[in-house]
């Protein structure tokens, strides 16, 4: 057994996943039926426009089939658990930002695997795995993912008191546990990190502008205001990285299917600032 993979990257990824639930309530969901344009407009940004993006850019683009797969690992994902602060700073629908994050993250057990299905469908060939499970892929989800994320709601709703004295420190660590996972995806492909980030740096540069642009002003043919528009861009965006590191080594044993992760984890939030730049100064 890899004490790393098995067991160190599940416990830091169920933590980060766990302390995104203490932030969260009910209410957070109040959005999906109160303004249910401006959720559902983000929704599908998320579930189905970002993997379109990501299968075009994979299939006319020469890439290894491997760092195909991962840039679809990395579209599959949620959204960052920093997007609700950056949206904050960009001025846009903090409250819009939550909901999608929150309900992105629960149905990411149901989402990644038929992503999964379908792009290895697509550009899949003898080298993937055989032994690759969606169920197995959805269980892991669903212990790792949704239920921390289940778990920190309920810690919040019935230990408010605790949550308000823990919240600000378990956030720190959950940091922490995303910088040291990301550099220990690099770390592990040293040697080869250089050549790996030339392969795939412009790629994941060109998924994460498009994907910004895209939710950005799709969102606006739906009469969705400035700031609604601001938080389904920066959604789109940020991804959650950790996770597909998690599911890249899980599930297809790392290497080159975590480099695309990795590699967009450092870029997005240059672009994502660039971007909260230009929008507030509009």
């Amino acid at each position: 057994m890899n004490f790393v993979t098995d067991v160190i990257l599940p416990l830091a990824l169920a933590f980060i996943m766990f302390t995104l639930g203490l932030g969260l309530s009910i209410s957070d969901f109040s959005n999906v039926f109160k303004k249910p344009k401006n959720f559902l407009v983000g929704f599908v940004s998320q579930l189905i426009f970002l993997p379109i993006v990501g299968l075009v850019l994979v299939i006319i683009w020469p890439l290894p089939i491997e760092i195909a797969i991962g840039i679809m690992l990395i579209v599959a994902a949620p959204g960052g658990v920093t997007s609700n602060i950056l949206t904050f700073f960009a001025k846009g629908d903090v409250a819009l930002s939550v909901s999608l994050t929150a309900v992105m993250s629960l149905f990411s057990a149901v989402s990644v695997p038929i992503v999964l299905a379908i792009s290895i469908g697509l550009i899949g060939d003898s080298s993937l795995p055989e032994s690759i499970s969606l169920t197995g892929i959805a269980l892991s989800m669903f212990l790792i993912v949704t239920l921390p994320v289940l778990m920190g709601m309920g810690v919040r709703s019935f230990l408010n008191s605790l949550t308000l004295k823990i919240e600000k420190s378990a956030r720190f660590i959950s940091t922490l546990l995303f910088v040291l996972v990301l550099l220990g995806a690099i770390l592990a492909e040293r040697e080869n990190v250089v050549s790996y980030f030339a392969q795939t740096g412009l790629v994941v540069l060109t998924l994460n502008i498009l994907m910004m642009l895209i939710a950005f002003y799709w969102s606006g043919f739906f009469g969705t205001g400035m700031s609604q528009k601001k938080a389904i861009a920066i959604e789109c965006g940020l991804q959650n990285g950790t996770l597909a590191i998690f599911v890249g080594t899980t599930v297809f044993g790392g290497g080159l299917y975590i480099i695309p992760a990795a590699t967009y984890s450092l870029i997005m939030y240059l672009t994502s600032l660039i971007f909260i730049y230009f929008i507030k100064n509009r």
